[in-house]
């Protein structure tokens, strides 16, 4: 069964490691090691390779001991999107917070250590069982690069759950959006500010217009768009030459995102042309929606074992990306599982040790119920 003290020390273990995206070397040596330790098969893949990273992706086997039975995973990321050198862990009142300048870095390790745990607990439980993956990812955070490359084809899972979003434990992300990305520059024509102005294009005046009148926010139930970073210029006493400008936009419609994403562009070439200059607009798919219907076998077996702890098997919508939207693209069915942390990519955050608890005990049962789901 699930071991509550050694369960709370891979999580504070896994969280002191520093682990930013592309630089997940330390912990990946850790987790390896750990993993070796319990008696389970270990390898690294070249994902880290591929995508400029200092590591690659983790896998770990802990082999069928059983036949007739379904192949499952539970995955979770390493990295984190900030450093978390240095990091101070606070425990108050059973929750954990960072005490410092850094994240606590929950975001994933709130999934990573219950998946961990859950696995380490089915092998010691000797409960028959089929082949049982963690695929363990890197480059999560800069765009599901490490979950991208990672090559599983020859290990013939049959379905699997990435532990990566947050409460109520017992929930389930089955549906999410399109999510695209928009790289802008915007570019003026440089002239002396003080000398002769009026010889120049001032970039940000055309951005601005662009920006004007742009829809931006919440533009339906289901549809987002916003301008995150706006930056450019080269001197104070300079017409400023160009503006970059990083946009995105998400729906679960694929008609209303390329509406959105049309307007976008619309915006910015429509200045452009009245300024008399150009724009350049780099546009990219940056992960695509996903569906998961109830009476698909992961979905069943997410609700039976959510039911048997007593949880509430609630399937839900969001607009955020996962390595599930990877997965799920590329054929192999993938629920997301909700796990304690809260108020992630914020100095904040925290995750409570009863939902640490919780969501390994959910884990585990994800892997028992698993062995008597429907076929495929």
């Amino acid at each position: 069964m699930i071991q509550e003290p050694r369960l709370i020390d891979l999580f504070l273990n896994l969280c002191k490691i520093n682990a930013p995206a592309l630089r997940e070397r330390e912990v990946i040596d850790w987790t390896k090691k750990y993993l070796e330790e319990i008696g389970l098969e270990v390898w690294e893949d070249e994902g880290g390779e591929k995508i400029g990273g200092n590591a690659g992706n983790v896998i770990a086997l802990l082999p069928a001991n059983a036949t007739g039975k379904p192949t499952v995973f539970l995955s979770a990321h390493f990295d984190t999107v900030e450093p978390t050198e240095g990091l101070e862990i606070v425990d108050q009142d059973g929750t954990f917070f960072s005490g410092g300048d850094t994240i606590l870095g929950a975001d994933d390790k709130a999934g990573m250590a219950p998946a961990i745990e859950a696995v380490r607990a089915l092998k010691e439980m000797q409960l028959p069982h089929g082949n049982v993956y963690l695929l363990l990812t890197i480059a999560e955070e800069i765009g599901l690069k490490g979950a991208d490359v990672l090559e599983y084809e020859d290990l013939n899972l049959d379905f699997g759950y990435v532990l990566d979003t947050g409460p109520p434990v017992g929930s389930f992300v089955n549906r999410t959006g399109t999510h695209d990305k928009l790289d802008v520059i915007v570019y003026g024509k440089p002239a002396h500010a003080g000398k002769d102005p009026e010889n120049g294009i001032n970039a940000m005046q055309v951005a601005a217009e662009a920006i004007h009148g742009m829809r931006l926010g919440r533009i339906g139930p289901e549809t987002t768009a916003n301008l995150g970073i706006i930056e450019g210029g080269t001197a104070v006493n300079v017409v400023c030459p160009f503006v970059k400008i990083r946009a995105e936009a998400r729906s679960t419609s694929m008609a209303d995102l390329d509406a959105q994403i049309g307007h976008m562009i619309d915006r910015f070439e429509s200045a452009a042309t009245n300024w008399n200059t150009t724009v350049k607009i780099d546009h990219q798919r940056h992960y695509v929606s996903y569906e998961i219907e109830s009476g698909a076998p992961v979905a069943q077996v997410a609700a039976m074992a959510s039911q048997a702890l007593g949880l509430h098997p609630v399937f839900r919508t969001t607009l955020g990306g996962s390595d599930a939207n990877i997965f799920n693209a590329k054929g192999l069915p993938t629920l997301v599982v909700a796990t304690g942390m809260q108020k992630i990519h914020t100095h904040d955050e925290f995750v409570t040790r009863e939902d640490l608890v919780k969501t390994a005990h959910l884990s585990l049962q994800l892997l028992i119920s698993a062995q008597e789901a429907p076929e495929q």
